[in-house]
């Protein structure tokens, strides 16, 4: 019987319309119910009394931003035990990440919240204003209960095993030092960094496609392209990472010789990003094309278009003018180096000796494997490397891991090392305090690991810069290289708001 109480949105709205013809008042209750408890019950039965009928809304699986593995029930789970519960009379799985549609499609009497939404500026998202202002444009009045109230987050955190005993030594750490409110007002803070980006930009191509079988008189495979989109890479992301956390970001990069892309690189740049380039003699704009099957997103063949030599020295003459007058203004200069020949051994040398913090990525790629290296820095605060990278850079490919990273941090004067280490998360060396910190990787559904180390770099540089924890800049920063994982490359930028979003609830 309960499950005939689980509708469609659309049979939802056939039936409250039914109803309100009748004269029958509506309320509405609306949210994620992960584990459901008393507080909940408690909820619905006050929010019953306000009404005739009341139905319950559910944010489905794919909106729900609590965490690493999370929602810990799956959707039709949580819907089948709203719907047993009596005081129940509809349950709907929501069609929106949030319920501010919904609230429009049945336009209840009541939207109904709990005591500890009343204050809507404490909402991270915003989006409880946006609800309530749905409720009155649709002719209803937001109402809260006054009953007691849990947190699902606290409750699954503290008896239920979804976190490893070593994400819990680390959450633990943190939690000793700070509240999330704490560290809502430091991040906040960070938009006061002004931040110089350093490094290629690069137009990503992604070309989805179906194997139709051997080419007919050649060993050559046959593809079928169903779809492309195009992104905008390398130091272009990384400005697009920060930009809802910084309000002044500049861009120095390289286009091509005839500018090629400028249209749509300063279309895909945040309005808070300022791009200063040069125009690379004999170059074009580096282009890196992708072929992957529509179906897996397995990559099949990359097709680059790039000329990787250095500067001339008459453009290379042009780019330090622009490094120079524009690296004294910025607090932060977080530089990738993807090694396609924008930054000479002159230039790393004077971003080492001029930048007031810095941060760098100096990334190996079938481009320059067995030329690139990071050794042209020296003095930095703050690297990222993968596990694989840093025995190339040393020619070591049997030491450990945590040898690699003290003899690396010893020798170009790194601060903070870390280095990723795919499913086994991320290692952070501290060469002041000779500590080591590790987290472990968060993204429950990685799809492209194409861009997570950007993502990492951008956003622990900011946490370090800002002065926090070891352990709070590593924690967002692997949060920053998981939402990053779980998208087709650097399709989708760090949000700000997920990430303070999965903060509050795993530090709960």
């Amino acid at each position: 019987m309960s499950k005939n109480k689980i509708l469609s949105l659309e049979n939802l709205k056939k039936i409250t319309n039914r109803e309100k013809t009748k004269g029958k008042k509506i309320v509405l209750c609306h949210g994620t119910f992960d584990l459901l408890h008393i507080g909940h019950i408690k909820h619905f039965e006050e929010a019953k009394k306000m009404a005739d009928k009341l139905i319950v809304t559910v944010t489905p699986d794919v909106y729900v931003n609590k965490g690493p593995k999370r929602p810990f029930f799956k959707e039709k789970h949580r819907l089948e035990a709203i719907a047993a519960l009596d005081v129940v009379d509809f349950v709907a799985l929501n069609e929106y990440p949030t319920a501010v549609n919904t609230i429009k499609k049945l336009k209840p009497n009541y939207y109904c919240k709990g005591p500890d939404y009343q204050n809507y500026k404490n909402d991270i998202s915003g989006e409880i204003l946006n609800e309530i202002n749905a409720t009155k444009k649709s002719g209803g009045k937001v109402v809260y209960t006054k009953d007691i109230t849990f947190s699902s987050s606290r409750l699954i955190n503290s008896f239920i095993s979804t976190q490893s005993s070593s994400q819990k030594m680390l959450f633990n750490k943190i939690k000793k030092k700070y509240n999330f409110s704490k560290i809502r007002n430091l991040v906040e803070s960070i938009k006061k960094i002004k931040v110089l980006v350093i490094g290629e930009v690069i137009i990503d191509q992604y070309f989805f496609c179906e194997a139709i079988g051997k080419s007919g008189k050649e060993p050559v495979l046959a593809l079928k392209d169903i779809k492309n989109e195009h992104y905008l890479g390398g130091a272009g992301a990384i400005c697009r990472h920060i930009s809802s956390f910084c309000n002044k970001i500049t861009l120095l990069s390289m286009v091509g010789e005839k500018g090629e892309f400028i249209k749509d690189i300063k279309k895909s740049l945040p309005k808070n990003v300022k791009f200063n380039f040069i125009k690379k003699e004999n170059s074009p704009t580096i282009i890196k094309k992708r072929f992957l099957d529509n179906i897996s997103y397995n990559k099949m063949l990359g097709v680059y278009s790039l000329n990787d030599d250095l500067l001339t020295k008459k453009d290379e003459k042009k780019f330090i003018k622009l490094l120079k007058k524009l690296i004294s203004n910025h607090d932060l200069v977080i530089t990738s180096d993807y090694g396609h020949g924008l930054i000479s051994k002159n230039s790393a040398k004077l971003i080492s000796k001029y930048s007031k913090y810095l941060a760098l990525n100096a990334q190996i790629n079938a481009a320059n494997i067995g030329y690139h290296s990071m050794r042209n820095y020296k003095n930095v605060d703050c690297v990222i490397i993968n596990e694989n990278e840093i025995k190339h850079e040393l020619r070591d490919k049997n030491s450990s891991t945590k040898f690699l990273m003290k003899k690396l941090s010893s020798s170009q004067k790194i601060n903070n090392l870390v280095v990723t280490r795919g499913i086994r998360g991320a290692l952070l060396y501290n060469r002041i305090k000779n500590k080591f910190t590790a987290c472990e990787a968060f993204a429950d559904n990685a799809v492209d690991k194409i861009g997570a180390g950007d993502a990492l770099l951008s956003i622990i540089a900011l946490f370090f810069k800002k002065g926090l924890t070891n352990e709070l800049s590593l924690l967002a920063g692997s949060l920053a290289a998981a939402q990053s994982a779980e998208t087709i490359g650097n399709k989708e930028s760090v949000n700000k708001t997920k990430i303070l979003k999965t903060l509050e609830h795993i530090l709960k």
